[in-house]
Parts: C-alpha cells; structure tokens; sequence
C-alpha cells in the first residue's frame, strides 16, 4: 500500500466532518513541469513567478470550483508549482463526508484533466500550450464562490477577473471534452490505461486555525521565490552522499566547505545548567550560550543539532548574524530536499551545512531521546576529527 494510502496521521474513526482548516498538496509524481514553467526576470528569485499551461489553468479551475458541489467549503489560499499544487481549504461548518471523501473528488477530477494531457496519448505537444494572459486570481475570496444576494458593481478590476475566471472555466470545458473524445475514439479499456499524470493521492494536513495558518501561507505564497533560488544556486542545495568524517559517513546539504576551517566547537547545553537557572542560578547557562556565540564572531564554526530550546536561541543568533555553522539533523534528506524556513536562506547563502547519518524516513514524526544523545555525540567527534 502506499505510503499516502496509509493515513498513519490520522486517528482511527476520524472522519473530519466539522469545521477545519486543511492543507492540501497534489502532486505529478515524476515531477514533469506539466502544470507551468518559472520565470525568474533579472534573475531575482524575489520577483519569481509561476505561468500556468492549459493544464494548469484547468487545474486551478478545478480547484475553485470545489465550493459549487460543497458550498461548506472555502478555498482560502492556493499556489500552483510547475509539478504540483497546494492550496488551504477552510471547512466552515459540518460536512455531510470527511474531508477526505471531497478530495478524493477533486484528485479524480484531476486525474481526468491528466488523462487528457497525458503524453502517452499522442497529444500534440501544442495541445499542452503556455497560456501567456496574465492571472489575475491568485487565490479565491469568499466572495467569489457564493452568490451574491445583489449585483456588483462593474469596474475595470471585476471585468478583468471575470474575464480570468471564463478563461479558466473555457480552458477546463477544452480539456474536459478532449478528455471524451478520446475516450470515445479510444473505448474505456485504452482509455483507462492512459497515465492520468496525477497517480497519487493528494496530502492531506489539518492545521491549527490561528497558528499554523499564516506560516502555511507563508510557506505557499515563498515556493515560486524558493525554487528559482535552488535553481540559482543548485550546489548549495543538492544533496550530497558519502561526506565522511571520522570514519562515519553522512548525508548534506549545503556548504561543504565549512568542513575545511580551523576551528569547530560544539553547541551543547548540559541539563544541569538549564536546572541551576530554573532554581535561580542562570549565570552559567547565560556564560555558555554566550561563549558560543562569542567563540562564532571569531570564526568558529559551531556544530550541533540545536535541539533544545536554548540550544535553538543559539542558532537563532548564528542566524540573525549571518555567522556560519553546522547543523546535524534526525532524518535524512528526500530526494526533493529543502530546508526549512530558518535555515533556506543560510543555505542559499552558503552559511549553513546540514548533516544526517541517517537514510530519510518519511514515517518519521518525531526526535526520540536515543537519537537526541547520538547527534550530540556525533557533534563532539566531529569537531575532534576535523
């Protein structure tokens, strides 16, 4: 079975019926561009774009459209990638399924949009065409998927939207009557047998309503700046096997370099400081945290999995003052590996180093203490082997 099939995160018995905010990724699995193609003017990842192709436009139709068959739902943000899509949905009251049921809705409705473009049918390579007018709905308003109760104003701004959402709802009729036409020319057996590009089960996260809501949109809205940067600047990004130190061998990402200074030292704050300061006494676990950033503004590089709470302000400062170092992680790096948002930047900068001993596990959800010693002692022989 696979992985997303197995729905390991979710409780048994949970359906989510009731109100909810979700966030949703479906993704081409072969990571083909089928959907669009970045364009990055002056080579500025800060003015990254992404242009859809008529798939992708259909696409994203399909999406907003999601709250014409359940008016419960509200598409609250999206951002299309040339191989995949995310997009929030807000539940806003008790729905007659779970959520689960209403994207498996959607995710066949993709499927049928990919049939239709799928390249093992023969399609001109013009049928799949860029679609150069500009988009002018990057996300869906509450306002634009109920009715309204009395006429809009017309202004140069509604036509212009009214105008995208005919573009895009014509773009999706285009492929959805291609899609039957070969289905009558080819009969259900071979039409069946056409890759439908979307294999995979869209992901499927609940978030928190008020806290993880405008991190996730943060982290949508940077994926187009995100990936131009990895493109800019592939070396600091790509993931390299084999980096032996001290006869174990590791997984990176990033700045390999940092390997070759002089001077290495650890980040490790012991239990018995972090207890002498909860009973009054925070004059050592102040001296150390500050040793270590002082030992980083001399051109030591800093080695550690950062995993405690002060452990963590530490490197925010390493970060904050742009000062290089070295970061050991729990789990390995998938093969479309991107840091998070503290450490992207560092590592596009060439500023960071992450390092894994171990292969990555995508059932993995959390750092177990075992693992917490491990990478503190991994960081020690680093620093006495280099």
């Amino acid at each position: 079975m696979a992985e997303q099939e197995k729905w390991k995160w979710q409780e048994p018995g949970t359906t989510w019926k009731g109100v909810g905010l979700y966030h949703i990724t479906l993704t081409i699995p072969d990571r083909s561009p089928l959907l669009g193609w970045l364009e990055v003017p002056d080579n500025d990842p800060g003015k990254a774009k992404v242009r859809r192709t008529s798939l992708g436009n259909a696409l994203v139709d399909c999406l907003l459209s999601i709250p014409k068959y359940h008016p419960e739902v509200q598409v609250l943000h999206f951002c299309l990638m040339p191989d995949h899509l995310h997009a929030v949905l807000y539940v806003r009251r008790t729905m007659p399924t779970g959520i689960r049921g209403l994207v498996r809705g959607f995710w066949q409705a993709a499927k049928k949009l990919g049939r239709a473009c799928s390249p093992a049918s023969s399609i001109a390579p013009n049928a799949i065409r860029r679609n150069r007018q500009e988009e002018t709905t990057p996300r869906s308003r509450p306002e634009e998927t109920t009715p309204r109760s009395r006429p809009e104003e017309t202004t140069p701004r509604n036509r212009q939207e009214e105008s995208a959402r005919q573009a895009l709802q014509e773009e999706t009729a285009r492929l959805e009557a291609f899609a039957e036409g070969l289905r009558g020319q080819l009969g259900d057996d071979a039409y069946y047998q056409l890759p439908p590009i979307f294999t995979e089960m869209p992901f499927i996260r609940p978030m928190g309503r008020n806290t993880q809501l405008p991190n996730t949109i943060r982290y949508i809205d940077m994926n187009p700046q995100r990936l131009a940067t990895k493109r800019l600047r592939p070396g600091f990004f790509r993931v390299q096997r084999g980096i032996v130190i001290g006869g174990r061998s590791y997984d990176g990402v990033g700045n390999t370099t940092l390997l070759m200074a002089e001077t290495f030292a650890t980040v490790h704050v012991r239990s018995v400081m972090v207890r002498a300061a909860e009973q009054g006494d925070a004059e050592p676990l102040r001296n150390y945290k500050n040793s270590c950033v002082l030992a980083a503004r001399k051109g030591t590089i800093m080695v550690s999995p950062f995993i405690s709470t002060h452990e963590k302000q530490v490197m925010q400062v390493l970060l904050r003052e742009q000062r290089p170092f070295v970061c050991l992680t729990d789990n390995g790096f998938r093969d479309y590996y991107k840091p998070t948002d503290a450490l992207f930047d560092a590592c596009a900068t060439g500023r960071v180093l992450i390092l894994s001993p171990w292969p990555y596990d995508a059932g993995k959800r959390h750092i177990s203490r075992a693992d917490c010693v491990a990478l503190n002692g991994m960081a020690e022989e680093i620093c006495n082997n280099l």
